[in-house]
């Protein structure tokens, strides 16, 4: 699998890190319980995730992927507002 990071262009998976759902960028609301740590959901399908280009220039990226099929649509470097 191959992941496009917008600065070093096209990367092998061996390169990047996964951290989880992309929604991790949204903070929790106040009074939230520990579910927003523990519960999260495991949709298939098209997914947007939370990666780290660890092993080149340590950019943290949105990537959208199928996680049935693993085909990547796109990635783009994550911001607070991406979260959605």
């Amino acid at each position: 699998m191959r992941i496009p990071c917008p600065f070093c262009g096209p990367r092998m998976l061996e390169e990047f890190v996964y951290i989880g759902d992309a929604a991790l960028l949204r903070r929790p609301a106040e009074g939230a319980t520990c579910d927003y740590v523990f519960l999260r959901d495991n949709p298939a399908g098209r997914h947007r995730e939370l990666w780290r280009h660890e092993g080149g220039c340590g950019a943290w990226l949105v990537v959208e992927r199928d996680v049935t099929t693993h085909e990547i649509f796109g990635a783009a470097l994550a911001e607070a507002r991406d979260a959605g």
